[in-house]
């Protein structure tokens, strides 16, 4: 396989009560993804069908071991995707409200990188 990056996108995500990092990741990656428009995809390169994409995921967070990559990867709506969580992003000491479902006043804050990659030796580019 020839793959080829053709788009990289960056998001940010955050949890504000729950402390949850999934969710913070999750939100990164709709995130990115809500920027970005593939036509190019479609126009110039012939890509008919989407799940012919790779999308590589690369998600920093604290905790990253707490990450469900699954529920993340569920915020691309196709593609062969893969994902990869390091530690990064940040907490933040906001408030602590236990009706919200707090158990500490973190806030929590990921960083996403998504690249959306085609195989060259598939794909026709139009000319």
């Amino acid at each position: 396989m020839n793959k080829k990056r053709f788009i990289i996108e960056m998001g940010t995500g955050v949890d504000q009560h729950g402390q949850n990092i999934t969710e913070a990741a999750s939100n990164a990656v709709k995130d990115a993804v809500t920027r970005v428009c593939l036509i190019g995809l479609l126009e110039l390169v012939e890509v008919n069908d989407p799940n012919r994409m790779y999308i590589d995921v690369l998600v920093a967070c604290p905790r990253p071991g707490e990450v469900d990559t699954d529920e993340v990867l569920k915020a691309l709506p196709f593609g062969r995707k893969e994902i990869k969580v390091v530690e990064g992003g940040m907490i933040v000491h906001g408030h602590q409200a236990a009706s919200m479902g707090d158990k500490s006043d973190e806030i929590i804050v990921a960083n996403a990188a998504v690249t959306v990659c085609i195989d060259a030796d598939r794909t026709v580019i139009r000319s």
